[in-house]
């Protein structure tokens, strides 16, 4: 099993990228293909002595830039790093693609480099999110800003498998984001689709609040991409605030100081909770293969929690295991009714 990585996608890239695969090829002995400018990879490499026998370098000569039109990106730049990453999986020499460049080209890639799962409308990008019960995790983020409700139910089939094979969650509870907990309430997309869910074979409790998705009472909170985006950019924006606000009042007194030495461990642990890079990167479901999509300002520790657990979906067979779930619950449209729908 080799995974194909980008070492051009990202702001830090190529440095973090290498030192990440590093990390992660060493420690947990993963296979791994750097794709890109191979002098400019080569000589990140010099930087970090010791054992690098698990790498190799595929070269390329062009980079998708993060503003670029994604179709375009993978139709034009026939030799970019994520472009080449997604052909080594699509011939079989690599088991999956992790990237933390554009998302959008990552995502037109993996649906016309490697097709959909079969019986998979549109794919979804599934990010982990900490809760006060351990993690969940919220899909669609950007991927679909419209869409239909038997897409919303295909996310949430696709968000439980994810939860079962790869966090290991027995039973994933599924939720519907939604502005209230009542069925009267949401839109007409949430009600149908609330509809839909109602007789899959998931686990689905109902609609949930934007408060509840951090409370942990789900593991999987299902949404359109554009809610799901502006979910995910309010949640970095509040903790970055609130860290700053912290800092600013842990240094305005000597008091202050003294207090925040004292609990200094406990702060610790508070930050590596919600840091992204322990999370890695997010799996863009749905596609005939595995891709990671990590954070444009992934470190190296983000990058290699992402290929790492880019392993662990190829190892659980996510896709064969998705496939299986839409097709015992094809038949969603024909079952329910109009006047099913609240």
């Amino acid at each position: 099993m080799k995974i194909a990585v980008d070492a051009m996608g990202g702001d830090f890239a190529p440095a973090a990228v290498v030192e990440g695969s590093i990390l992660a090829a060493n420690e947990f002995d993963i296979p791994i293909i750097l794709v890109g400018d191979r002098e400019r990879i080569e000589a990140e490499m010099l930087k970090h002595p010791g054992r690098k026998q698990n790498i190799s370098i595929k070269h390329t000569t062009e980079v998708v830039g993060m503003d670029e039109s994604p179709a375009q990106a993978i139709r034009k730049k026939k030799d970019s790093s994520l472009k080449v990453c997604f052909d080594l999986v699509a011939s079989q020499e690599a088991s999956a693609v992790v990237s933390a460049g554009n998302s959008g080209a990552a995502m037109a890639a993996g649906m016309f480099l490697l097709k959909k799962v079969k019986g998979v409308d549109r794919p979804a990008i599934a990010v982990g999110v900490p809760t006060l019960k351990g993690q969940a995790v919220i899909l669609d983020v950007g991927g679909n800003v419209d869409c239909k409700a038997s897409h919303l139910a295909q996310f949430a089939i696709m968000g439980d498998v994810y939860a079962r094979f790869v966090l290991g969650k027995d039973r994933p509870k599924v939720g519907l984001l939604s502005n209230g907990e009542e069925e009267a309430k949401g839109n007409d997309l949430t009600r149908e689709t609330h509809a839909l869910l109602k007789h899959t074979s998931i686990n689905y409790l109902g609609y949930i609040e934007g408060r509840d998705i951090y409370r942990g009472e789900v593991d999987v909170i299902v949404t359109d991409g554009f809610v799901g985006n502006v979910v995910l950019k309010l949640s970095e924006g509040l903790l970055e605030a609130v860290t700053h606000m912290l800092k600013e009042e842990i240094l305005s007194s000597l008091s202050s100081k003294i207090g925040y030495m004292l609990v200094k461990g406990a702060f610790r642990k508070f930050k590596k909770k919600v840091d992204y890079a322990e999370y890695g990167g997010a799996p863009l479901l749905g596609i005939e293969g595995v891709c990671i999509i990590s954070h444009g300002r992934s470190n190296a520790k983000a990058m290699k929690n992402a290929i790492i657990r880019a392993t662990e979906c190829v190892k659980s067979r996510i896709n064969m295991h998705l496939g299986e779930e839409i097709v015992k619950n094809r038949d969603l449209d024909n079952t329910v009714r109009t006047r099913d729908v609240i």
